[in-house]
C-alpha cells in the first residue's frame, strides 16, 4: 500500500476542542462520534462516559453545527430507554429521498460482556428519542455486537455496515475484536457477508482490530481502531487499511496515529468529506489528566 495515493490523514497536531470530557481523570470520555455533512450543516452524535463506577456510557447527545466546530445540542438519548448498562458509539444516518433520521445505538447487557445494536427511526433529529425503534443485531450467545460504522454505496445504493465483534467464547478475553461486512437494502435487515479485517499476530493491532470510518469509496480505504494487548483495551490508537477485492488489508509499514498525552488514545476517527476535496475528522483522544476529549481537524 502507497500512502502517497491515500486521502490525508489525521493526527493530534493543529486539532480544535469540539465536546470536552465529562469529567476529569481517566474513565471521562466524550466521544466514539459520528459525523455526516446534510446540506450545509454538520450533524454530530457521541457518547458521554463516566468512569466504571459512576456508570459507564450514560447518554448519546446529537447536536447540529455550520463550521463543525461549535455545535448545539438537539437532542438526547439516555440508557434507560434501552434497558441497557452502557452505551457506546452511535451512527445518525439521513435516509435516502428526505425520508427521516435513523440513529443507531451500541447497547450493553447487563451484567455481562455482551452488546447489540439497535436503532431510533424518526421525522426529525428532534424526534429521534420518542422515534421507532428496532433492534439491528442482537449478537449472540458467543458473540458482542457494537460501534458499526454505516454508509449508503454511492454507485449501488446499497446500505453497507462494518460491525465490530467480539468473541464471547473464553471467559476474560472479551476485548478481543474483528470487523465483519455486512449489506441491507433498507438499513435494518442485514445480510452478514463476512469478516474482513481482523489483528496481525505480533503487531501493534495484535489484539483485534475495529473499522472506524470510511475516508475513501473508490478504492475503498478505511481507518481502524486496534491495540497490541488486553491491558490497552480503551486506549485504542488509529490505523488504515485498504480493500484488496477480498478483504480489508492494513498497511504493512504505517505506525499507528496516537495522542501525545497520557494513555495515547487516539481512536473513534469519523471522516466527512467537504466540498473543496478536504476531510474533517472527528476523533476521542487522550488528553494530560486521562479523560478523553472529542477533538476535530481538517485534513
Amino acid at each position: 500500500m502507497t500512502i502517497g495515493v491515500l486521502p490525508s490523514l489525521p493526527s493530534y497536531d493543529g486539532a480544535e476542542l469540539v465536546i470536552p470530557a465529562p469529567g476529569e481523570g481517566p474513565g471521562n470520555w466524550a466521544g466514539a462520534a459520528s459525523a455526516v455533512l446534510v446540506d450545509g450543516v454538520f450533524w454530530l452524535t457521541w457518547r458521554n462516559r463516566r468512569p466504571l463506577s459512576d456508570g459507564r456510557g450514560v447518554t448519546v447527545s446529537v447536536a447540529r453545527s455550520t463550521d463543525g466546530v461549535r455545535f448545539e445540542i438537539v437532542t438526547e438519548v439516555h440508557r434507560d430507554q434501552f434497558g441497557c448498562e452502557s452505551l457506546e458509539r452511535p451512527v445518525l444516518v439521513p435516509l435516502p429521498d428526505g425520508g427521516g433520521w435513523r440513529l443507531y445505538l451500541s447497547c450493553a447487557t447487563w451484567d455481562s460482556k455482551h452488546w447489540w445494536v439497535d436503532s431510533l427511526t424518526a421525522d426529525t433529529v428532534e424526534g429521534l428519542p420518542e422515534g421507532r425503534r428496532q433492534v439491528v443485531h442482537p449478537g449472540s450467545d458467543t458473540v458482542a455486537v457494537k460501534d458499526p460504522v454505516i454508509a449508503i454505496d454511492p454507485v449501488t445504493q446499497t446500505w453497507q455496515m462494518w460491525l465490530c465483534c467480539h468473541p464471547l467464547t473464553e471467559p476474560g478475553h472479551e476485548d478481543r475484536m474483528t470487523t465483519r461486512y455486512l449489506t441491507s437494502t433498507d438499513g435494518l435487515e442485514w445480510h452478514d457477508d463476512g469478516e474482513v479485517l481482523a489483528g496481525r499476530p505480533g503487531r501493534w493491532d495484535a489484539r483485534g482490530a475495529r473499522v472506524t470510518t470510511v475516508v475513501s469509496h473508490d478504492p475503498l480505504v478505511v481507518l481502524y481502531d486496534g491495540r497490541a494487548d488486553a491491558e490497552s483495551n480503551w486506549y485504542e490508537t488509529t490505523g488504515i487499511a485498504r480493500w484488496d477485492g477480498t478483504q480489508l488489508v492494513a498497511d504493512a509499514e504505517a505506525a499507528p496515529i496516537a495522542s501525545p498525552h497520557s494513555d495515547g488514545a487516539f481512536r473513534y476517527a469519523s471522516a466527512v468529506p467537504l466540498p473543496d476535496g478536504r476531510i474533517r475528522y472527528y476523533v476521542e483522544a487522550a488528553r494530560e489528566d486521562g479523560a478523553h476529549d472529542l477533538i476535530t481537524l481538517v485534513r
